[in-house]
């Protein structure tokens, strides 16, 4: 794997990265039964959109991961700007995210 998807992926999946400071988790948003939770990482002097998006199912809960390639100056904006494009894909895909 790439080092740079490498770095992401751990980033994504709780592991971090040396030598990165972790951030706190954003608040999860509620939205048409799913769950929002923005999670922006430092990344080239801003925040990186990321997040995920969760649904709970009768055999489970289930989560998609997503990350854009819009940078934002703070972690408020990341974080609002992660939040509409949870809405977006929710929007757009509903449940086929989990597929």
């Amino acid at each position: 794997m790439a080092p740079i998807l490498k770095d992401l992926w751990n980033r994504l999946a709780g592991g971090g990265s040396a030598g990165v400071r972790e951030e706190p988790a954003a608040e999860a948003v509620e939205y048409k039964g799913f769950r929002i939770r923005p999670a922006p990482y430092s990344a080239k002097g801003g925040y990186q959109t990321a997040g995920v998006i969760e649904k709970d199912f009768e055999m489970g809960m289930k989560e998609h991961r997503f990350v854009r390639a819009e940078t934002h100056p703070s972690k408020d904006e990341a974080v609002t700007f992660a939040i509409t494009k949870g809405k977006q894909i929710i929007d757009e895909q509903g449940d086929r995210i989990f597929r």
